[in-house]
């Protein structure tokens, strides 16, 4: 074989020897990748929340009545002790049917006979009172001459009183016969004998003033109608006196401290206001959620610092309600953390191969994890793993 012909033949070998090696050898993994860093981290609870009217009056009716239609809209202001809220006059009195108008009308005779009974006894009490003054003007003649004893006369004298006392009762007796009979007839009067205006003068009318300054935040009687003691008319409040509810998972609330921080989003303006927590209720409450589930849910009360123009009662908000916080914390993207073995895991990335590396974490929020061993400042790894990836993998970045 020449020497030409050897050259070509070794030639042709470390080209096939090439190929299987290209064709055979482990591939790198395309991959995402990130460091960990060591930046300012929290930990947070975002849960939506609503903006109330701190303290909220409810004016309602003190009497049962008729309401005259209120003229106060949402929104309108009011001043404490000067704005009428509402009018309330006495109501309408009642049908009354054939049953009740038989037993009124019987009544109104008894009354009658009772007015005449009592006309015919003050007569007999009167003729009784004539001569009873009579026998005592005969009397006092009599023993001024000492025919009679001043006994006698004393008798006429007491006699004559007690008749006088007589009249003077049948005369009252007379007196409550006939408002007897006169409220007998005004229980027989229908609405449609009653002049209903005239009834609702001015005089007969009762106001319901604003207990505090404020603006009108509902009205629930609007209309003109009859109303009960207690019946709800408007809602009144200070609208610059604003706080936050927010329902938390009661599992969430512990976590919660009062006097903590919270950040108030989307609440209709384009920056975020800063809250206080005030309080946390004490008992819990169960709420369906959308997917109907049922949760225990607990109240946490916010103070904004400032109430911006614009946030009113009822409003909904978005509260990010601090639990943690650090100026230094190590940490790295969830996205890259998995289980092994029990324990939180990463693929580390050291000259473009990965190693199965299980790390201590401390905090989580969204998007990060506190590092508290196996990784250090601006060690990679691998984001988002797949199965393909294993202890030693080669791998390179997407």
């Amino acid at each position: 074989m020449s020497r030409s012909q050897l050259l070509v033949s070794l030639f042709a070998a470390l080209m096939i020897g090439a190929g299987l090696y290209f064709a055979f050898r482990e591939r790198p993994v395309a991959v995402d990748m990130a460091s960990v860093v060591s930046a300012p981290m929290k930990v947070s609870i975002q849960e939506e929340g609503v903006a109330r009217v701190r303290d909220i009056y409810t004016v309602s009716s003190p009497i049962a009545g008729h309401l005259d239609r209120t003229t106060l809209e949402i929104g309108d202001s009011v001043s404490a002790n000067e704005t009428v809220i509402a009018s309330i006059h006495p109501l309408d009195p009642p049908f009354i049917d054939e049953r009740q108008r038989a037993e009124m009308l019987a009544a109104v005779e008894a009354a009658n006979s009772g007015v005449a009974l009592a006309r015919v006894e003050h007569s007999r009490a009167t003729l009784a009172l004539d001569l009873a003054r009579s026998e005592y003007n005969r009397a006092s003649r009599l023993a001024k001459t000492g025919i009679i004893p001043d006994s006698q006369l004393e008798r006429a004298y007491n006699e004559m009183k007690l008749k006088e006392a007589e009249v003077a009762s049948t005369e009252a007796a007379i007196r409550l016969r006939e408002a007897e009979l006169a409220s007998a007839n005004a229980r027989l009067r229908q609405p449609s004998d009653i002049n209903i205006q005239a009834a609702r003068g001015e005089g007969c009318c009762v106001h319901v003033f604003a207990p505090i300054d404020g603006v009108v935040l509902k009205v629930m009687a609007e209309s003109e109608r009859a109303v009960s003691p207690g019946t709800p008319i408007a809602e009144i409040g200070e609208p610059g006196n604003i706080e936050i509810a927010v329902d938390l998972l009661s599992k969430d609330a512990p976590r919660i401290e009062i006097g903590g921080t919270a950040m108030l989003t989307e609440w209709g303006g384009d920056e975020a206001l800063k809250a206080t927590v005030r309080r946390i209720d004490p008992a819990a409450f169960t709420k369906v959620s959308a997917l109907g589930i049922e949760e225990q849910r607990v109240n946490v009360i916010l103070d904004p610092e400032r109430v911006p123009q614009g946030l009113g009662h009822g409003f909904e908000v978005l509260a990010e309600l601090e639990v943690w916080a650090s100026e230094d914390a190590i940490q790295v993207p969830i996205g890259a953390l998995f289980r092994s073995d029990g324990s939180w895991a990463v693929f580390a990335v050291e000259n473009e191969v990965a190693y199965l590396r299980k790390i201590e974490i401390g905090k989580m929020n969204n998007s990060t994890a506190q590092v508290l061993a196996g990784l250090s400042e601006n060690d990679v790894v691998v984001l988002y793993p797949s199965d393909q990836i294993d202890d030693g993998s080669l791998i390179s970045e997407r």
